[in-house]
Protein backbone atom coordinates (compact mmCIF):
# COMPACT_ATOMS: atom_id res chain seq x y z
CA UNK A 1 0.00 0.00 0.00
CA UNK A 2 0.90 3.64 -0.76
CA UNK A 3 2.36 5.59 2.62
CA UNK A 4 -0.13 8.11 1.09
CA UNK A 5 -3.46 5.93 1.45
CA UNK A 6 -2.56 4.77 4.46
CA UNK A 7 -3.15 8.28 7.05
CA UNK A 8 -6.57 8.57 5.16
CA UNK A 9 -7.56 4.89 5.72
CA UNK A 10 -6.36 5.17 9.44
CA UNK A 11 -8.81 8.27 9.84
CA UNK A 12 -11.81 7.23 8.15
CA UNK A 13 -11.47 4.08 10.41
CA UNK A 14 -10.79 6.09 13.61
CA UNK A 15 -14.07 8.37 12.16
CA UNK A 16 -16.39 5.42 12.27
CA UNK A 17 -15.33 3.88 15.60
CA UNK A 18 -15.44 7.38 17.61
CA UNK A 19 -18.64 8.07 15.56
CA UNK A 20 -19.98 4.89 16.19
CA UNK A 21 -19.19 5.39 20.24
CA UNK A 22 -20.29 8.55 20.43
CA UNK A 23 -23.84 8.70 18.93
CA UNK A 24 -24.63 4.86 19.41
CA UNK A 25 -27.79 4.77 21.83
CA UNK A 26 -27.28 3.88 25.13
CA UNK A 27 -28.23 0.55 26.70
CA UNK A 28 -31.63 0.32 28.25
CA UNK A 29 -31.65 0.67 31.75
CA UNK A 30 -34.92 -0.25 33.76
CA UNK A 31 -35.67 2.79 36.00
CA UNK A 32 -35.28 1.90 39.92
CA UNK A 33 -38.27 1.01 41.23
CA UNK A 34 -39.30 3.98 43.64
CA UNK A 35 -41.81 2.05 45.60
CA UNK A 36 -39.82 -1.32 47.00
CA UNK A 37 -43.07 -3.51 47.25
CA UNK A 38 -46.93 -3.76 46.05
CA UNK A 39 -49.49 -0.73 47.01
CA UNK A 40 -52.33 -2.89 48.18
CA UNK A 41 -55.71 -0.28 48.28
CA UNK A 42 -57.84 -0.92 51.15
CA UNK A 43 -61.50 -1.29 49.37
CA UNK A 44 -63.05 0.62 52.02
CA UNK A 45 -62.62 4.14 53.06
CA UNK A 46 -62.27 4.82 57.08
CA UNK A 47 -64.59 7.48 58.38
CA UNK A 48 -63.44 7.43 62.52
CA UNK A 49 -63.86 9.45 65.31
CA UNK A 50 -61.41 11.48 66.24
CA UNK A 51 -59.61 11.99 70.37
CA UNK A 52 -60.67 15.71 70.21
CA UNK A 53 -64.12 14.86 69.52
CA UNK A 54 -63.84 16.35 65.83
CA UNK A 55 -63.79 13.21 62.97
CA UNK A 56 -61.50 12.15 59.79
CA UNK A 57 -62.23 10.35 56.68
CA UNK A 58 -59.45 9.25 54.54
CA UNK A 59 -58.64 6.11 52.68
CA UNK A 60 -55.60 3.29 53.37
CA UNK A 61 -53.53 1.90 51.21
CA UNK A 62 -50.40 -0.50 52.40
CA UNK A 63 -47.15 -0.85 51.19
CA UNK A 64 -46.56 -5.03 51.06
CA UNK A 65 -43.64 -7.04 50.58
CA UNK A 66 -43.14 -7.42 46.64
CA UNK A 67 -44.82 -10.93 45.88
CA UNK A 68 -46.51 -11.01 49.33
CA UNK A 69 -50.76 -9.77 48.11
CA UNK A 70 -50.59 -12.87 45.28
CA UNK A 71 -49.25 -15.59 47.61
CA UNK A 72 -51.49 -14.68 50.55
CA UNK A 73 -54.22 -14.50 48.31
CA UNK A 74 -53.68 -17.89 46.13
CA UNK A 75 -52.78 -19.46 49.72
CA UNK A 76 -56.22 -18.33 51.29
CA UNK A 77 -58.01 -19.33 48.27
CA UNK A 78 -56.12 -23.21 47.93
CA UNK A 79 -54.23 -22.16 44.88
CA UNK A 80 -57.42 -22.32 42.64
CA UNK A 81 -59.18 -19.70 40.91
CA UNK A 82 -62.76 -19.65 40.60
CA UNK A 83 -63.39 -18.49 37.55
CA UNK A 84 -64.49 -15.25 38.40
CA UNK A 85 -62.85 -11.40 36.95
CA UNK A 86 -59.43 -11.23 38.40
CA UNK A 87 -59.24 -7.70 40.04
CA UNK A 88 -56.51 -4.92 39.34
CA UNK A 89 -53.53 -5.08 40.76
CA UNK A 90 -53.73 -3.39 44.11
CA UNK A 91 -57.29 -4.59 44.64
CA UNK A 92 -58.70 -7.50 45.89
CA UNK A 93 -58.99 -9.41 49.19
CA UNK A 94 -56.27 -9.21 51.39
CA UNK A 95 -56.09 -11.89 53.96
CA UNK A 96 -56.66 -10.32 57.81
CA UNK A 97 -57.83 -7.25 56.23
CA UNK A 98 -60.45 -7.34 59.21
CA UNK A 99 -57.53 -7.18 61.73
CA UNK A 100 -55.59 -4.53 59.58
CA UNK A 101 -58.87 -2.74 59.86
CA UNK A 102 -59.35 -2.88 63.45
CA UNK A 103 -55.61 -1.75 64.15
CA UNK A 104 -55.67 1.27 61.93
CA UNK A 105 -59.24 2.24 63.27
CA UNK A 106 -57.75 1.93 67.22
CA UNK A 107 -55.06 4.15 66.53
CA UNK A 108 -56.83 6.77 64.67
CA UNK A 109 -59.45 7.08 67.34
CA UNK A 110 -57.06 7.09 69.69
CA UNK A 111 -55.36 9.93 67.43
CA UNK A 112 -56.57 14.01 67.99
CA UNK A 113 -57.02 15.95 64.65
CA UNK A 114 -53.32 17.91 64.87
CA UNK A 115 -51.62 14.15 64.61
CA UNK A 116 -53.81 14.26 60.85
CA UNK A 117 -52.68 17.41 59.90
CA UNK A 118 -49.13 17.96 60.66
CA UNK A 119 -47.04 16.04 58.59
CA UNK A 120 -44.20 14.95 61.23
CA UNK A 121 -47.11 13.74 63.39
CA UNK A 122 -48.48 11.99 60.56
CA UNK A 123 -45.92 10.07 59.85
CA UNK A 124 -45.26 9.37 63.78
CA UNK A 125 -48.84 7.80 63.44
CA UNK A 126 -48.15 5.54 60.68
CA UNK A 127 -44.65 4.21 62.05
CA UNK A 128 -47.27 2.88 64.89
CA UNK A 129 -49.83 1.57 62.55
CA UNK A 130 -46.85 0.17 60.85
CA UNK A 131 -45.66 -1.51 64.17
CA UNK A 132 -49.06 -2.52 65.19
CA UNK A 133 -49.79 -4.55 61.77
CA UNK A 134 -46.41 -6.72 62.20
CA UNK A 135 -46.92 -7.40 65.51
CA UNK A 136 -50.63 -8.70 65.50
CA UNK A 137 -50.98 -10.21 62.09
CA UNK A 138 -49.23 -12.11 59.69
CA UNK A 139 -49.16 -9.41 56.68
CA UNK A 140 -45.62 -8.61 55.09
CA UNK A 141 -46.20 -4.62 55.66
CA UNK A 142 -43.54 -2.27 55.09
CA UNK A 143 -45.04 1.02 54.57
CA UNK A 144 -49.02 2.82 55.31
CA UNK A 145 -50.00 5.40 52.86
CA UNK A 146 -52.96 7.57 54.28
CA UNK A 147 -54.80 9.49 51.25
CA UNK A 148 -57.67 11.13 50.53
CA UNK A 149 -57.85 13.13 54.57
CA UNK A 150 -60.81 14.66 55.49
CA UNK A 151 -60.63 16.13 59.24
CA UNK A 152 -63.52 17.72 60.31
Amino acid sequence: MKPKLILPVVLLLAGLFVGKTMFAKPAETKPKPKVHGEVYVMPKDFLINLKDGRFAKLNVGLVLEHGYLAEAVAEASGGGHEGGAKAPDGYGTLPQEALVRDIITDELTGAEASELISKPKRAELKEHIVKDIKSHTDVKIEEVILTDVAVQ
